[in-house]
């Protein structure tokens, strides 16, 4: 698995269920990356998306602790022991939030594609700081693009696996 996000300067993701902000060249760069591919996310996630409809073109995997739960074109897991199962049946699955499953599912990533923005948000969910985990190195980035008052760049972090 791998995992996408977009951070503020100090790795915030997002405040009352919503993005921190919205940047077309950030949402653009989400799309192309997981198009036609599987997206897990917790259920918040989903209802976070416009009017808490799935992802189109692509296989949407919720994860949540609430076994009534279903919604139209969404693959519902409630353990992660399930949702690990179901994963296996896609070549490349993108973990896409919020903060509770990112933390839950950074153990099982190898990748992780982070837009990093150099500003900082009152942000109340926030994701792991990959600068400071021993296990995960900058693989590249970009250079800087301006959008407002502020510049935000594309990185690549790559777990490295100890022998």
């Amino acid at each position: 698995m791998d995992l996408i996000v977009s951070v503020d300067r100090n790795w915030g993701i997002g405040k009352n269920g919503k993005l921190l902000f919205s940047i077309a060249q950030d949402m653009e760069f989400f799309k192309d990356t997981t198009l036609n591919k599987a997206v897990v996310m917790g259920r918040k996630t989903l209802d976070s998306l416009p009017d808490g409809k799935p992802l189109r073109d692509r296989v949407n995997i919720v994860l949540t602790r609430d076994g009534d739960f279903r919604r139209d074109g969404v693959i519902v897991c409630n353990s992660l022991e399930e949702l690990l199962d179901e994963v296996k049946k896609y070549p490349e699955v993108y973990v896409a939030g919020g903060g509770e499953i990112y933390k839950l599912l950074l153990p099982y990533c190898d990748r992780a594609y982070v837009t990093k923005i150099s500003a900082e948000a009152d942000a109340d969910t926030h994701m792991v700081n990959l600068d400071n985990e021993p296990d995960w190195i900058t693989e590249r980035s970009t250079k800087d693009f301006t959008h407002e008052e502020f510049t935000y760049r594309f990185f690549v972090y790559e777990r490295v696996r100890q022998k």
